[in-house]
């Protein structure tokens, strides 16, 4: 009897134990721009840990230091499992393979190396500035095609998360099959065709639940309204990351109205990029309730920046802190919350319905 006894209190001892212990909440997804001085390099890590590197700013040692820092000291990484080359300028992979060499580097997605100059000029130099990143360590290559999805970790207890190619080498995904004539198609006036490598920049769409984040690298004008018209093929979306840098060869005011974003995150410099053109683009998108900055923009003359509080860094790139800005969503993608520490500034926006 005694001993059925302590076995029922140990049984019971167990349970009250188990019910009184907190359940731990289910982790966010987040995303970091990292400042690369008006390079690109976007990292998202998944609730459940995986980690995407869109982009790897530039060559010199600078930007892969500044990469791993957050990857490692802010995110918790150890490796980088996935990275994502929207296209073949300096400035966009010319960090990768510094980067190589201080985290691993599991599958590199891009649109595939060529012995061909992308921007076609000389080959001896292309093949000469891209050596590096040909012949750096990585777990393996895959050519990235519009409809292609990442194999990505589905955490449990959170939404559902995809990441979806939409656009690669000014190839697009099928529009929808019930689409409808886009009413923002009409904005649309085209510029000089881009022959640069940039209108080759692949674009993606990161969703949690019902939370839509679109980064499109360098894409230029024309390949941008080929995306929306005459149809809208990306949809909506809750954060845009303002395509090149915020130039104005790039966010055509179809393109952006289409996308309709809440809020708008721009990889500047503090001398490129937030041009005026694409800040007025911005300003007068009404879906548009906030507008960040990795860097303000120190062009003399210039009025094109964002509130001082949604700016990670406002110094010359000389001593420059390289402050990141970083947006958590919740498990559910039902909100997401923006943080700009320098500014110990953070808002709230709640996720559309798709």
């Amino acid at each position: 009897m005694k001993r059925l006894l302590h076995s029922l209190a140990a049984v019971f001892t167990a349970t009250f134990i188990s019910s009184a212990t907190p359940v731990q909440a289910a982790k966010t997804l987040d995303v970091y721009w990292i400042d690369s001085e008006g390079g690109g390099s976007t990292l998202i890590v998944t609730p459940a840990g995986e980690s995407v590197l869109i982009d790897s700013g530039n060559p010199g040692g600078r930007d892969a230091k500044r990469i791993h820092k957050v990857a490692t000291e802010v995110a918790g990484l150890k490796k980088i499992d996935h990275l994502i080359t929207t296209h073949f300028h300096i400035d966009h992979f010319g960090g990768a393979p510094e980067l190589s060499q201080l985290i691993p580097i599991g599958t590199v997605w891009d649109n595939g190396v060529t012995e061909q100059n992308p921007d076609g000029g000389a080959a001896a130099f292309w093949l000469k500035s891209s050596q590096p990143y040909r012949t750096m360590k990585v777990g393996k290559r895959v050519v990235l095609k519009p409809g292609d999805t990442l194999p990505l970790k589905q955490a449990e207890g959170t939404a559902k998360i995809s990441l979806r190619c939409v656009v690669a080498k000014q190839k697009f995904i099928d529009a929808p099959k019930d689409a409808k004539p886009n009413e923002f198609a009409a904005l649309h006036k085209d510029k000089a065709k881009d022959n640069s490598d940039n209108a080759n920049s692949i674009g993606v769409v990161l969703e949690l639940g019902s939370f839509r984040f679109f980064d499109g690298g360098d894409l230029t004008w024309n390949t941008e309204a080929a995306l929306v018209t005459p149809v809208n093929r990306v949809g909506t979306v809750d954060v845009y990351q303002v395509n090149h840098h915020g130039l104005d060869v790039s966010n055509n005011p179809a393109f952006v109205r289409s996308l309709a974003p809440t809020v708008a995150v721009m990889n500047n410099g503090p001398t490129k990029g937030t041009s005026k053109e694409t800040v007025a683009t911005l300003r007068g998108t009404a879906s548009i309730k906030a507008i960040y900055q990795v860097h303000k923009n120190l062009r003399p003359g210039e009025e094109t920046n964002t509130d001082d509080k949604r700016i990670a860094n406002i110094e010359a790139a000389d001593g420059c802190p390289a402050q990141h800005l970083k947006i958590s969503v919740a498990a559910d993608g039902a909100a997401y919350t923006l943080f700009n520490l320098r500014a110990e500034h953070q808002q709230t926006f709640q996720t559309r319905p798709k």
